[in-house]
């Protein structure tokens, strides 16, 4: 009797345990995402954030909802922005589970365009963060993006222009530790973007594409629309 009740327990357990962990590799996710920034708020202060709604499927098994916003400074002559700010994280565990995880998270972001001429328009993006993930130790992270869009139908970004977006973002854990003899690899996540983008007019853009996202344990694709404004 005893036996039977140790081999069900841990049928139980190792069941709900790939419940919660596992995720559709093959199940294609959407992210709908909206970034704002207002660039001269007060002189060479401004203001950025962005709203992303992240779902496991196409739309209802959240994955994340992410709110995100900075306080920018542009230094005169100088063709980048610095950034300091605050997400709040809430993340949704795959499939049937109601369960979610909250995450504070405070950022430093560096953001240096680059026109090497022609139609490459590119950026590079620097961002340190620290995590404050619930029930983890402190944890940081470093991260770089190098951005890439090229004019479909014009030599510039300019009203009515279509382009292409490109971009691959690399993800790398500062601690392997997060308490209670857990940890994680040096490797978080790598995310890898195509996208057809089109120019609205002076202040927005509009993107729709695709994305891989490659963690230490899983890939996934993901299709991801996204609103751009700037003032």
């Amino acid at each position: 009797m005893r036996g039977t009740t140790i081999l069900l327990c841990a049928f139980l357990f190792i069941g709900a345990f790939r419940a919660q962990a596992q995720v559709e590799e093959d199940r294609t996710g959407a992210w709908y995402m909206t970034f704002w920034r207002i660039d001269t708020l007060f002189g060479a202060f401004g203001l950025q954030g962005d709203v992303q709604f992240r779902n496991w499927d196409l739309g209802g098994d959240l994955e994340q909802l992410l709110l995100r916003g900075g306080v920018t400074y542009t230094p005169q002559d100088f063709r980048g922005t610095f950034t300091l700010g605050y997400a709040h994280v809430t993340s949704g565990a795959p499939g049937a589970s109601d369960a979610v995880t909250n995450e504070h998270r405070m950022y430093q972001e560096a953001l240096l365009p680059h026109h090497p001429g022609g139609r490459l328009f590119l950026s590079h993006r620097f961002r340190l963060e620290e995590r404050f993930v619930q029930d983890q130790d402190l944890r940081t992270r470093v991260r770089y993006a190098l951005f890439l869009n090229i004019p479909l139908t014009g030599p510039r970004l300019e009203p009515r222009t279509t382009y292409l977006a490109l971009y691959d973002e690399l993800f790398v854990n500062g601690e392997r530790g997060i308490g209670e003899d857990r940890s994680v690899e040096l490797f978080d996540r790598n995310r890898a973007y195509a996208a057809i983008g089109h120019v609205l007019g002076e202040h927005g853009r509009v993107q729709a594409g695709a994305m891989l996202q490659t963690t230490a344990s899983w890939r996934k694709p993901q299709v991801q629309i996204s609103l751009h404004l700037a003032y």
